[in-house]
Parts: structure tokens; sequence; C-alpha cells
């Protein structure tokens, strides 16, 4: 699938959903601080890779022939969870809830990212160019860097909205996790 220039934005993407997979069993197996410190690191990937799903992947994907209820569907799995990581996030790892609710919320994420990719990426690599995808790998990392690092299920989840409210929302996000790293490094956390 790679193109001879850069990389091919459906090998970026299953190696994303690849990472998220790892991470959320890392999360599931892992306890006290590290436990935190890797679900702290999920939030962040998972925030940022669906900003960028929302406003370049499935915008894409309605170019190229996906089926507007198949995007629309995948949008409000996405919205759904951004509200339960935020819950996850609310809760901490060490509420007794947090467990089971993690699991379910693991499951569904998994469920998510195969439809993701049987739906909308066998459709981008059918109806897009070698070309097109490595460009879009390109605009994906470009929207990854502006993306917030944290859920915010109140803004929506459009393309639009990502645009116009996620730079804001990522440099306040980038400073709390800077301050909160510092706060473990110093064991102040």
């Amino acid at each position: 699938m790679a193109a001879e220039n850069g990389t091919d934005v459906i090998d970026l993407l299953l190696a994303q959903h690849g990472q998220i997979k790892n991470a959320l069993e890392s999360v599931r197996t892992s306890t006290g601080a590290d436990k935190q410190r890797v679900f702290d690191d999920l939030v962040r990937l998972l925030a940022v890779h669906e900003a960028a799903e929302e406003e370049v992947v499935h915008p894409a994907a309605r170019m190229h022939k996906v089926a507007d209820e198949i995007v629309d569907s995948r949008l409000h799995e996405e919205d759904e969870a951004k509200h339960v990581l935020s819950e996850l996030a609310g809760l901490g790892v060490d509420h007794a809830e947090f467990d089971a609710k993690f699991r379910e919320f693991a499951e569904k994420v998994v469920e998510h990212a195969e439809l993701e990719e049987k739906e909308e990426f066998g459709q981008l690599l059918v109806h897009a160019s070698p070309q097109e995808r490595v460009r879009l790998a390109s605009v994906v990392r470009f929207a990854e860097a502006l993306a917030p690092t944290r859920p915010h299920p109140g803004f929506g989840e459009s393309a639009a909205a990502n645009l116009l409210v996620g730079p804001p929302l990522a440099v306040f996000d980038r400073i709390r996790d800077a301050l909160r790293d510092w706060r473990r490094q110093s064991g102040d956390a």
C-alpha cells in the first residue's frame, strides 16, 4: 500500500489502530501508577487520532463514495467514545467501576476500528489514488499536531467543529499535560 514518496494514509491509520489496541490491553493489564500513566497515554492517543479522522479521513471517505450512513455511524460512535472516555477519566483508574466500564469501552473501540477498516479504508484504497493517499497521510499528521489531547464531547464530531475549537483546546490540553507530567516527575502527583 505504501506509495513511492511517503506513507499511505491507510498504512498510517492501520498502524495507529494497532497502537490503540496495544494501549487498550496495557491499560487492562496494568496496575497502580503505571495504569494511570498508560491510561493517560491512551486518552491522548485516542483524542488526537479521532480528531484527525473527523477532520480528514471521514470527509475523504465521503468524497470517495462511502455512504453517508456509514460515515455518520462512525462519527456517532466516536462521539459516544468521547463521552465514555471523559467519564472514565473522571472516575480515575482506581475507582471500583473503572475496570468494568473500561472493558466495555475497549470492546467498542476495537469494533469501531474494525468497521472503519472494513467500510471506509477499503473504499479509500479503491477510489483514492496512491498519491492522494500519501497526501492524506500528511494532512492527517498535520491535523494530529493541532488536535486536542483529551476528549471534548461537548464540541461535536464534525470537521468544522474540530477546526474551529480544536486548536485552542489543543493548546490548553498540552499545557495541562505538561503540568501533569512535570508534577509526576517532581513527585507531586
